[in-house]
Order: structure tokens, then sequence, then C-alpha cells
């Protein structure tokens, strides 16, 4: 039986997901190349790509981009997309990647964490990471704020997109977010079913695994807008640090 994240990745993600635009990562790029201070030409890796939204900003900042994801439908809109010559795509798994390492900076953005069942599958993603770095090189990881999502929960909603119904119901549930995705064309046909489950990590969590994959943790921001996180009204939980 495949994972989640095997099925709901492909070309409904893109249906599911449209609101998200590049003008918004672009802001966050902005935002990132502050935290960063890297020169430019420096090598980032941005794991778990999607639809390369970031990957192109960060390569129009001029960076040197590998954008990496495990969905071949999110890659495939990736490098449609204007400028994605000047990024390499590559499909990999985030606990075990094809590449040998070496770059300035690996960001992971967009709540792609938290994906497995097991505590030490998300460390073997930390530690991938910490493994992709140069010494002292740079990591941003932006997670959702579990205090802000149980709060601010909508537990139904449903949207048009052209011609689809998508209806979208959210619950926490043993110690995850998890939302159940409908899609129902107006054509007609079966309707389309996906899930998505985020596992809930507090910031002590991610304290001890990041400290557990060999990495050092300097900052937590609360969203690309605020510097400093506040436990109850930070809409995002986003860690900032580098491999020793």
């Amino acid at each position: 039986m495949s994972e989640w994240y095997e099925t709901s990745f492909g070309e409904d993600y893109l249906i599911v997901y449209r609101h998200r635009d590049f003008g918004g990562a672009r802001h966050e790029v902005e935002t990132m190349i502050g935290w960063l201070d890297l020169p430019r030409d420096a090598r980032v890796l941005d794991l778990c790509c999607g639809m390369g939204r970031h990957s192109l900003a960060l390569s129009e900042a001029g960076y040197e981009v590998t954008g990496v994801d495990l969905s071949e439908a999110l890659l495939r809109e990736a490098r449609s997309q204007a400028g994605a010559e000047a990024v390499t795509w590559l499909r990999s798994d985030m606990r075990e990647l094809s590449l040998g390492g070496g770059f300035d900076a690996v960001v992971n953005l967009f709540t792609s964490f938290g994906y497995f069942e097991e505590d030490e599958e998300q460390i073997k993603v930390l530690k991938e990471i910490c493994r992709m770095l140069k010494p002292e090189g740079k990591f941003i990881i932006d997670f959702l704020n579990p205090a802000y999502v149980i709060r601010h929960l909508v537990p139904h909603s449903v949207r048009e997109d052209g011609d689809t119904l998508i209806d979208e119901s959210r619950r926490i549930e043993e110690g995850y977010v998890k939302k159940d995705i409908l899609l129902i064309s107006k054509a007609g046909g079966p309707p389309r079913k996906y899930h998505e489950r985020v596992k809930l990590y507090s910031v002590d969590n991610f304290r001890e695994m990041i400290a557990a994959a060999g990495l050092r943790l300097e900052a937590v921001h609360g969203s690309y807008d605020e510097e400093k996180y506040d436990a109850e009204s930070s809409t995002r939980m986003i860690f900032t640090g580098a491999r020793p």
C-alpha cells in the first residue's frame, strides 16, 4: 500500500494549491536571502521543491539552484516554467538523496516536513540536510505552528476552481493534522479522493531533532514578516541554522 505523499502530489495537487502564487514565493525568498546572507552564485538546494516556485525565485536572485522532489508531476510543472532551464531538477526521496552535497544552503519550505509516522524518519531528513551542507552551510525549515493551526482549524470548506469542486475536511487526530480532499468534476465522472497528513511538532521537538541530526539551530521566526516566534500567535515556525 502506497504512502499518502506518493499519491497526493500529482496533477490534482496543482488544482488544489493553484492559489499558491509565484509572487508570494518571491517575497518569501527576499526575506530568506537576508537570513542566509549568501554571496551570489552560492549553491542552494530546495528540498521538496514542488512546482518550483521558490527554486525559480532563488535562481532569479542569482543562486545556483537544485530543486528536488519525489513527485514527477510537480517536477514536470516546475520544468515548464519560464527560467526553469537555469535550475537543476531531480527526483529523489528526501530521506535518501541521490546527491553528493557541497551546498551553501538547504531550504525546506511550505511544511514539507513531518510526513512520516516515526520520528526517526524525520531525523533521517534532517541528517540528509546536514550531509548536503558544507561546514557552516545554512538551512531553513519552514513548518506550520501547531498551536496556531489547532486554534484556527477550519473543519470543512468547499470552493470551486473552474469546472472542479474542491471539498476539504480537516481535523486534529492522534498528534497529526489531517486533511481529506475530494475533487468533483462538474462534467461528471467519479470523485477523486486524496489524503494529507502532517505530524505536529513543537519548537522543543524540533530543537531535539535538529541537534540529533548534527545541525545547529540559530533562530526561530514566526513568519516571513516577523522576526520573533510567538508560540500562540505566529502562523509559522521557521527554523534557521547551520551545519557546524
